[in-house]
């Protein structure tokens, strides 16, 4: 070890003494506190003002990327104030292991910059990741954290969203484009039906008529047997109530059906 090194060293044990060791603990805690209290705040406020939910949600995830990169500029040389010797010193030993050790992480919190400016998706969006499905809750500094319709909390690195692709379903929007598929059997009326369909889906509480609400079919085999398919694409006020919107058009439809005495490809097979 040569004694640049050395000097290095013993300058760095000067700067981590115990007390600047608790400023920079106190410092980072603080700065949790803080994104913690923003987050309480918004959400808050989103309940007041539910028609401005994904915005606030958009806003405290740039703030809460300010604050920790601001507050780590700040406990750096606020607090530690190394001396630029000791920098230089350690500088150039250091960054080889430092990048080599850290080079997964350093590309996830260049692809959170990424993320947070080209914006392929945003917070509050209902998204599609490979298998996972669900709402974003958070972009962080290193991943991104999605909450499924199980409400499971799933974090992705920030890096895969680099490579990977990712389906957003409503793009910073309130409303989402659902899809409902019905089945029935040939014999069907199938005016009639589609009247059924259309009318639950408009006189949902959950849909949002601004856009337009249809009613699509097409011939689809079922167990080797010819049905129709009715697939419903109507909008959601919210992303929030996707499942409430489909468990409401179903059971509507479902009950229709049944009123209405409208044959399903199922006993259409069982009376052959």
């Amino acid at each position: 070890m040569g004694e640049s090194e050395l000097n290095g060293l013993m300058e760095l044990s000067k700067i981590l003494n115990f007390s600047k060791f608790m400023a920079v603990c106190m410092a980072i805690f603080a700065l949790w506190l803080l994104v913690k209290g923003l987050n309480k705040i918004a959400d808050r406020i989103s309940l007041q003002f539910p028609n401005r939910r994904l915005l606030l949600l958009q806003i405290v995830t740039i703030l809460a990327f300010l604050i920790y990169i601001g507050g780590g500029i700040l406990v750096v040389y606020g607090i530690l104030k190394p001396p630029k010797e000791l920098m230089i010193a350690l500088g150039g030993s250091a960054a080889v292991a430092i990048g080599l050790s850290l080079k997964d992480l350093v590309a996830s919190l260049v692809a959170g910059f990424i993320l947070l400016f080209d914006r392929p998706f945003q917070v509050g969006d209902r998204v599609a990741f490979g298998d996972t499905y669900g709402e974003i809750k958070s972009i962080g500094l290193r991943a991104v954290r999605l909450v499924t319709l199980d409400d499971n909390l799933v974090t992705i690195p920030n890096s895969r969203f680099m490579t990977d692709s990712v389906a957003s379903g409503n793009s910073g929007a309130l409303d989402m484009m659902i899809t409902v598929d019905f089945y029935t059997s040939l014999d069907c009326d199938i005016s009639k039906v589609k009247r059924l369909i259309y009318d639950t889906a408009v006189t949902s509480r959950f849909v949002y008529l601004k856009k337009k609400v249809s009613v699509v079919i097409s011939e689809k085999f079922i167990n080797d047997y010819l049905a129709l398919e009715f697939k419903v694409k109507a909008y959601v006020i919210d992303v929030k109530y996707e499942k409430a919107f489909q468990t409401d058009i179903v059971t509507q439809v479902e009950t229709a059906f049944k009123e209405e005495s409208v044959i399903r490809p199922y006993k259409a097979i069982r009376s052959l």
